[in-house]
């Protein structure tokens, strides 16, 4: 695993550049960073921990795509450092940024896989895509979100996939309903070798019963809360097979089998009142300081 971070000068605090930053679909955001050394190690299934500033919090964010010297990184807004975050702009620079971290996914000539994602867990989807066919595998790739206006990187999935599912909660787009329906249609056809399943938690959870009685193996990608990425703080912990695991270290991709998601969605939810509070300061000194817009 290799770390890096930005660097100090004595002048000066050296961070990484923003080369292209865009709104995909309805409070969903890609940015391109220039990080060299993260690009050339980066695999399927890793990911960065960022921090904005000096005074910001670290978050994680999966690595959705790798193009040169380039890392890019895709998020929904939901709090304080990613409502931040989806004001950056080409030429800005984000203080630090660690990585890769996690584990890789385990890639190997399995047959048929699938790859399913819903809302912004699309973001996953298409490197573990390309790597699987580049192992020699066919791919099958469903993607979900709750209306077609969620919907995010279905031309790169059907472009990457042998064959692309669609679905939305509200029919606005491809089948109408969920992912979990679309992979019992896909499995009653051909029951495929490996299945990954990324999204929220309980898209997660749901959609991996379909797999269970079949006894496909499935992996899915979670994302607990996290602090600094290596093992150290602990705050990542999930239980999986029984046993606490590190999401950080240990992952991020588990057996979805054996994951407790509701363990994992109560610790979710540990500090929703204190980042509530964080984003309404946070938002209401943009207003009242003249911040610009998201990309504006």
């Amino acid at each position: 695993m290799t770390l890096h971070f930005s660097r100090q000068g004595e002048d000066e605090i050296v961070g990484y550049r923003v080369k292209e930053a865009s709104p995909m679909a309805e409070r969903i955001y890609q940015i391109w960073i220039e990080a060299p050394h993260v690009a050339r190690n980066a695999r399927a299934g890793q990911f960065l921990v960022i921090r904005i500033d000096e005074k910001g919090e670290r978050i994680p964010l999966t690595i959705s795509a790798v193009k040169g010297d380039l890392v890019r990184v895709i998020f929904m807004a939901v709090g304080k450092t990613t409502y931040q975050l989806a004001t950056l702009v080409a030429g800005d620079e984000i203080r630090d940024v660690a990585g890769p971290l996690g584990k890789p996914s385990e890639i190997g000539h399995f047959g048929h896989c699938v790859i399913v994602g819903g809302g912004a867990g699309i973001a996953c989807c298409p490197i573990i895509a390309r790597a699987a066919k580049a192992a020699g595998n066919r791919v099958t790739g469903i993607i979900g979100a709750r209306s077609a206006g969620f919907l995010i990187l279905e031309e790169e999935m059907g472009e990457t996939c042998d064959e692309l599912f669609v679905a939305t909660d509200d029919g606005t787009k491809g089948h109408h309903g969920f992912a979990a329906d679309v992979l019992k249609q896909v499995i009653g056809k051909e029951r495929p070798d490996r299945v990954w399943i990324i999204g929220p938690a309980i898209m997660m959870k749901v959609t991996s019963e379909v797999t269970r009685a079949a006894g496909i193996p499935t992996l899915v990608s979670l994302n607990p809360i996290m602090v600094d990425g290596t093992g150290m703080c602990g705050s990542c912990r999930v239980v999986v097979g029984g046993e606490t695991r590190f999401a950080c270290v240990d992952g991020p991709e588990f057996d979805a089998h054996k994951v407790d998601f509701d363990t994992l969605m109560a610790r979710q939810k540990t500090y929703l009142e204190e980042e509530k509070l964080a984003l309404e300061r946070f938002s209401s000194h943009r207003c009242g300081c003249g911040g610009r817009d998201h990309h504006g």
